[in-house]
């Protein structure tokens, strides 16, 4: 698979209200999910969109394919910045789960692939500007519709 031709993925569009001054508007696919807790996504931000605020659940590696990546980290009880890195293409991280931040694409939007590392089976927590946890993503849903579509 070329991730760099991703035109026939199923893609998920995410918006929502905007926030840290950026509309939200960002698109995932999911590429790849087993049953030891891997799983592979692809990621598009639109130009100067950010995605939800959240924290990962899961061991994750990031690496830039296309455009550039703001992240900031905010401390929740605050709800201050505490960090803020821009990630240009060809950039890779891996961090610890834990951290909570946003993300923002660059003028020419961004394109990630990340690889999360859930055993057990907790992805990501969106949130909200208070901390209070808005929804849990687990690999149940994407192991089930991975099954589906196998099946069919």
């Amino acid at each position: 698979m070329n991730l760099l031709k991703h035109d026939g993925l199923r893609w998920k569009h995410f918006t929502g209200e905007a926030q840290f001054d950026h509309p939200i508007s960002y698109w995932g696919a999911v590429l790849d999910a087993r049953e030891d807790g891997h799983v592979d996504l692809l990621y598009r931000w639109d130009p100067d969109s950010a995605c939800h605020l959240h924290r990962h659940t899961a061991a994750i590696s990031s690496l830039v394919l296309e455009g550039e990546l703001t992240v900031i980290d905010i401390d929740l009880e605050t709800g201050e910045e505490t960090g803020r890195v821009v990630k240009p293409a060809g950039t890779w991280v891996h961090k610890a789960p834990g951290d909570v931040h946003t993300e923002i694409g660059g003028p020419e939007g961004a394109l990630v692939l990340f690889n999360l590392y859930a055993p057990s089976g907790s992805l990501v927590e969106g949130l909200a500007k208070d901390g209070r946890v808005l929804d849990h993503q687990t690999m149940e849903p994407i192991l089930k519709s991975k099954a589906r579509r196998e099946a069919s």
